[in-house]
């Protein structure tokens, strides 16, 4: 029997910044039509970790196959077939400011495909209406909220109808509802066009909300990677803190402080 390929495979990736190990031997499989989160606090690596698997960060050492390519070994046009099969919605959104949302929807169609203007426009409004802003199709970035801009930011990310979809951070900036809101529809789009689905987040609700599997990162390296149910029991010492929300020794501020005091009083 042949070994089912991963869709996506990391294996002993490194990368560093002026001398600083921001991922350190991180190994990672991801099956087709899983949604796998990457969670973990600030600066633990999980945006670099994305960034190199769709291709922009080279790391230091180690590689990164999507269907059993190997991304950074791969020739141009190998690399275009891939890039077609992904979509990606970055933190901030990365919309165009000068460019309405249908264009900004429009751009992967006009780098990948050969459809003609009035074809992409069709398709913009499809994806738009995918994401409830099919009303907004002319407005700019500047005239949508937080929440919109994501969700524009994710009809963009379907409009190659991706195999693969990469979202860093969904939740960030946006109120609890906004947050919940796109959190369904990611589990509705998931469920209706079967796409694997990467989601890096530092929010534990969203986290525990979407995810088939749990990744939590911590120092360049992954502590845990297994369900909800089963990383929400880890008795990890650091997973803990994190699941729990408590500092640790080295981080809490307000304990130094207290300490502070405490040593002047005496």
């Amino acid at each position: 029997m042949n070994a089912v390929i991963p869709t996506i495979e990391v294996k002993g990736l490194r990368k560093s910044y002026d001398g600083h190990r921001v991922l350190n031997g991180v190994d990672l499989a991801v099956s087709k039509g899983e949604t796998l989160v990457i969670l973990g606090g600030s600066g633990s690596g999980k945006s670099t970790l994305m960034r190199c698997m769709v291709g922009l960060e080279c790391p230091d050492d180690g590689t990164v196959r999507i269907d059993g390519v190997d991304v950074f070994a791969a020739d141009t046009n190998a690399l275009a077939k891939l890039r077609r099969k992904m979509g990606m919605a970055f933190q901030a959104g990365a919309l165009f400011g000068s460019m309405t949302v249908a264009e900004n929807v429009e751009l992967p169609l006009a780098e990948f495909t050969k459809l003609p203007p009035s074809t992409r426009r069709i398709v913009a409004r499809i994806k738009l209406g995918m994401v409830g802003l099919e009303d907004a199709m002319d407005k700019l970035p500047s005239e949508l909220s937080g929440g919109m801009r994501k969700r524009a930011a994710l009809a963009r990310a379907l409009a190659l109808d991706p195999e693969i979809l990469f979202f860093d951070e969904p939740s960030a900036g946006l109120d609890p509802v906004t947050a919940a809101g796109l959190d369904e529809l990611l589990l509705k789009l998931k469920d209706a066009f079967h796409v694997t689905l990467v989601v890096v987040t530092h929010e534990m609700k969203s986290a525990f909300a979407i995810a088939d599997r749990l990744a939590l990162m911590h120092d360049g390296r992954f502590l845990i990677v297994d369900t909800p149910d089963v990383v929400r029991e880890c008795d990890n010492p650091v997973v803990r803190r994190f699941l729990d929300r408590k500092p640790s020794e080295s981080t809490d501020g307000a304990a130094k402080f207290r300490k502070f005091i405490d040593d002047l009083e005496v």
